[in-house]
């Protein structure tokens, strides 16, 4: 069985009883451990309990492909239904859970976080044409998204935002969901005494946090600074932040230029594509966006995005360190970025 993104919510709150396998996949990584925790906590509360909560890793599976069945016909001690989770499966993987849902054993909730997967994955496949099976998608934030989750820790806190707070917030923090709600959380706790987010709360904690230095490092390669780089990564590294995510961050301001950048080329101004972009470009944003537009040419932010989407798929292969492999993607494409002013 398979989900639509609108009903997604529904399935977290009371999830199917058929569904014994979850699986949980989509390029926002945050998201994607977000929902997998909330879906094991209405099976267990404390995920923390050895007893009733098993991790498995993929090298696991690969040296026992029995692991996964053997964990799930386990009878907790002390009772009560297990949950397996087993974290970054790919393809490899594909045929013990087809095997799995083929012939399950016990009543334990498998649930199974990948990154990205095609429609013509075989893990995702196996999964949606399973009876006892579920396949729930995780999509980048929208600006959409990104408010409802501010009004949502906001609530939580008891706290009134003001609605230029929310506008900041909605452009400066990034597309990854753990990396969003963490800085809300921090801004909620800058705010408590107060009990409102004024626009100058929300600049004082995310304008010089994660989703700055994050955007440091976008702003560093779409300007083709490899020296600017170069610091904002060690920066990055030293706030025990991951590339990855500027990684992730950079494919979403690349493809914004690269969709405004289309619609110029179709006779359409730079300021009313610009105001086309869902969410809106914060204001201090725009100039910067403005200058990139003039100084990337279509063709090359399309190789940009070529190279950058390239690194994303081999950050999630195994086959290298995922920093490293993300570090030259930024390397590359700030590089050719240089060579384009030269010109």
């Amino acid at each position: 069985m398979k989900l639509k993104a609108a009903q997604v919510e529904n399935f977290l709150r009371a999830p199917d009883a058929k569904a014994q396998l979850v699986l949980i996949y989509g390029e926002d990584e945050g998201l994607v451990r977000e929902r997998a925790v909330r879906l094991a906590k209405t099976v267990v509360e404390d995920l923390k309990d050895p007893f009733r909560v098993i991790e498995l890793g993929t090298a696991q599976l690969k040296e026992d492909a029995s692991r996964l069945r053997d964990e799930a016909a386990a009878i907790s001690f002390g009772g009560g239904r297990r949950v397996i989770r087993i974290r970054d499966i790919g393809e490899a993987q594909a045929p013990i859970i087809t095997d799995f849902l083929a012939d399950p054993a016990g009543d334990a909730l498998i649930i199974i976080e990948a990154g990205s997967l095609a429609s013509k994955s075989k893990l995702r496949q196996t999964v949606e044409k399973a009876g006892n099976g579920m396949a729930l998608p995780c999509y980048a934030d929208s600006g959409r998204d990104i408010e409802a989750l501010i009004n949502s820790v906001m609530e939580d806190h008891k706290l009134r935002i003001d609605r230029d707070a929310i506008r900041y917030l909605v452009g400066n923090l990034g597309s990854d969901r753990m990396i969003s709600r963490s800085e809300l959380e921090k801004l909620a706790l800058y705010a408590l005494k107060e009990g409102q987010v004024t626009l100058a709360d929300a600049m004082a904690c995310v304008g010089d946090s994660s989703a700055r230095h994050y955007d440091d490092v976008v702003q560093a390669v779409s300007q083709g600074n490899v020296a600017s780089l170069d610091s904002a990564l060690t920066r990055l590294v030293e706030e025990g932040l991951n590339p990855v995510g500027a990684l992730r961050m950079m494919i979403g301001y690349f493809q914004k230029l690269h969709l405004v950048k289309g619609q110029m080329a179709q006779g359409t101004n730079a300021e009313q594509a610009m105001k086309s972009l869902r969410p809106p470009l914060f204001f201090k944003a725009a100039d910067q966006f403005r200058a990139n537009l003039q100084n990337w040419a279509l063709g090359n932010l399309q190789r940009a995005l070529q190279i950058l989407l390239e690194a994303e798929k081999d950050c999630k292969s195994g086959l290298a360190i995922p920093e490293t492999i993300a570090h030259r993607a930024m390397i590359k494409v700030a590089v050719a970025r240089q060579k384009q002013g030269r010109r």
